[in-house]
């Protein structure tokens, strides 16, 4: 259980539920006839107590929220009884210390009503849920109260007339900010869903820069009330926090404003990967899709190649190789058509194979069509950073100003606009190739802030070229200035993402405002091992599911199943592993552990296509160096071997039918033909 009062700074430790969690799952799954032993007794009794008392600190925290929060006190107080009572319940269960005493005949324990644990385990779980949900609804109402008093405040800001109100009032907004940053941190650490992840980090990047750029800008305008340029500058400034106020909002509260259009739906790389599914589901499938849905899909990843094509700074070279993978696409397609429509009506071994050239053939041609467009995108994208890390223009801007040259300010604005169109169109390109969503959102947020900042910066220096004395005016081009280098350097670090993403290296993005938490040491902690636990149950239930289908066959010497019992084995000590057990005692002999050998694999996986990418990728993660995140990569690494587990189920099982088919076949020549005259191997 992990409950925290934001406000208030209370909490549980996070490592609480997952204590209790397997502490329940061990009175349940404990045996019945199992020798209760004194040492049994004492650690049966001590579980139940363990889950007592951390329901106890639950249900105070529970209770102080319910007492703060009237509109919701009795739910929650309800919920905080139900557990009480069910943590008591599992205590009493569990006290059997005076189990071996005679007079102990008719008290009720674990091992004479164990179902009553267990219905004890569910009311725990449904009432700790309902507190939480109601703790959530909690978060979110903070979380919009404070945003209304950073609207209310703002709207105050702007309509303010002297520098006395306004330092009063700069002084207020800037602790209300404080507290919304807080709440919407927490927020954002607690969202499992990275897309949404990545949209709040932005938005609450918005706020942080445009905190300092509003004060200069209004301290311009206090000072310079009849300059145009400076007014235009300040509402850029408080129309863009507004807007990114809305968008933290949207995101608490999951409210998707109507004819909002989803990113990944103009990802090329996206509707590559799933087009790709949907030739590869013709193996299984031949009817899975209708030809006139493959021609649009393709069609339409086409039409959105055309803003690299169209694009003015996309080399001769780059272009021709870009419309003549397009072409050769929309050929192999045809040909893909034709042979599943063939296929449909003839289902022939031929057939078939051909069938799946096809389908390799379109799918080498989309992968070469990636690399070109990413080629394409990181070159522009790493030209254009390298000509403007002087930040020669920003500089002439900055001089033109304090020297009031109004024709030197018309040249570089002139020159700044040509930049910063160059970088939201690149940034357009590197959307399209990123890989993830998290990365087109990131785009996104560099094009918004490209665009926006690049027409503030030339409104500041207008201000500066008009008054070239003022230290405030400097001060607030300097603030633009320095937004706008910041953002070059994101974009850097944006396109190391990118291009570690596109050659399997998942590379972490590491915050601004670096703090201890973010250097994470070796020992995982309470939140990690838990998901760690998770992951190595589910890889556990599936190791048993290989072992299941390995026991059919009747030769146990076969190459196939020698292989997979082996990989079986390795996954089950993977399993132990995240349970502290087994013969892995550190991340690292786990890492060791899935090395494989370049030979066992091939023999393993030679005619097994599905199987290679997985491998591929668990290799990858294996060697791929990531400092001070060893749980990230044991994370990984347990992820990718429960795929490779999950087909391996399905090879087994696939193999032995068609191994017991191939068997009937020979058992029916057999019963047809001489026997004496068939080579027992034929």
């Amino acid at each position: 259980f992990w409950l925290r009062s934001r406000s208030q700074g209370r909490e549980i430790e996070p490592h609480d539920g997952l204590c209790t969690q397997c502490r329940i799952t061990t009175l349940i799954n404990h045996k019945d006839n199992t020798k209760k032993s004194d040492k049994t007794l004492q650690a049966i009794q001590r579980v139940g107590q363990a889950v007592n008392l951390a329901v106890g600190r639950f249900v105070k925290v529970g209770e102080a929220i319910a007492n703060e929060n009237w509109d919701l006190k009795e739910e929650i107080n309800i919920a905080c009884i139900e557990a009480k009572q069910a943590g008591e319940t599992i205590a009493a269960l569990t006290d059997i210390s005076s189990l071996n005493h005679p007079e102990s005949d008719g008290q009720i324990t674990i091992f004479t009503d164990k179902t009553g644990v267990i219905k004890a385990a569910r009311l725990l779980l449904s009432s700790v849920t309902k507190v939480l949900l109601l703790a959530d609804r909690v978060v979110i109402k903070q979380i919009i109260t404070s945003r209304n008093k950073v609207l209310a405040t703002m709207e105050r800001l702007e309509k303010v007339n002297s520098f006395q109100e306004f330092v009063q009032i700069f002084s207020q907004f800037g602790n209300e900010m404080v507290e919304f940053a807080h709440l919407t941190g927490d927020r954002q650490n607690d969202l499992k869903d990275e897309k949404k992840k990545a949209k709040m980090a932005a938005a609450r990047a918005v706020l942080e820069k445009c905190t300092m750029m509003l004060l200069t800008a209004s301290k311009t305008c206090l000072r310079h009330p009849n300059c145009e340029s400076a007014h235009k500058n300040k509402e850029g400034v408080f129309d863009r926090m507004k807007v990114a106020l809305d968008k933290v909002i949207e995101i608490v509260t999951d409210c998707k404003p109507s004819g909002e259009t989803d990113i990944s739906s103009v990802s090329i790389f996206t509707g590559i990967k799933e087009f790709k599914m949907n030739i590869e589901a013709l193996r299984e499938n031949l009817y899975f899709q209708s030809k006139e849905n493959l021609s649009v899909t393709l069609e339409v990843i086409l039409e959105r190649t055309e803003d690299f094509t169209d694009s003015a700074y996309t080399s001769h070279e780059h272009r021709e190789r870009i419309l003549e993978l397009s072409t050769q696409a929309r050929l192999e397609l045809q040909q893909l058509l034709s042979v599943w429509i063939q296929s449909q009506s003839n289902k022939t071994k031929s057939i078939a194979e051909e069938l799946e050239l096809t389908v390799l053939k379109i799918s080498h041609s989309l992968n070469e069509l990636k690399k070109e467009l990413h080629r394409t995108a990181t070159q522009l994208a790493a030209d254009l950073l390298k000509s403007h890390a002087d930040h020669v223009v920003l500089k002439a801007l900055k001089l033109t100003g304090v020297e009031g040259n109004l024709e030197g300010l018309a040249e570089y604005a002139c020159k700044l606009s040509e930049q910063k169109e160059q970088l939201v169109e690149v940034c357009r390109l590197l959307r399209h190739i990123s890989g993830t969503e998290p990365l087109e959102i990131t785009c996104v947020h560099a094009e918004e802030t490209f665009q926006v900042t690049g027409q503030q910066i030339i409104s500041a220096a207008e201000t500066l070229t008009l008054h070239p004395s003022s230290k405030i005016a400097k001060e607030n081009l300097d603030v633009f200035c320095e937004a706008w280098e910041s953002q070059i350097g994101d974009m850097s670090t944006l396109l190391r993402e990118i291009n570690d993403v596109f050659e399997g290296r998942r590379g972490e993005k590491l915050s601004n405002n670096a703090n201890p938490k973010s250097l994470k040491s070796d020992k995982p902690d309470a939140e990690e091992q838990a998901k760690i636990a998770k992951l190595g149950l589910k890889l556990g239930l599936l190791t048993s599911d290989a072992n299941c289908e390995i026991k059919k066959w009747e030769d146990q010497e076969n190459e196939i199943v020698r292989n997979g019992r082996n990989m079986s084995s390795m996954a089950y000590s993977l399993y132990l592993f995240t349970r502290g057990e087994g013969p892995l005692r550190t991340s690292q002999d786990l890492i060791h552990q899935l090395e494989l050998k370049d030979d066992d694999k091939l023999m393993l996986l030679l005619e097994i296509n599905k199987l290679i990418p997985f491998c591929h990728q668990l290799q990858t993660v294996t060697k791929t160096p990531l400092q001070n995140q060893v749980f990230l990569k044991v994370d990984k690494c347990i992820t990718k071997t429960r795929s490779v587990m999950a087909i391996l189920v399905q090879l087994l099982s696939l193999c032995y039918k068609l191994l017991k088919k191939l068997q009937l076949e020979n058992n029916r020549w057999v019963s047809v033909t001489n026997k004496d005259s068939v080579d027992g191997k034929t």
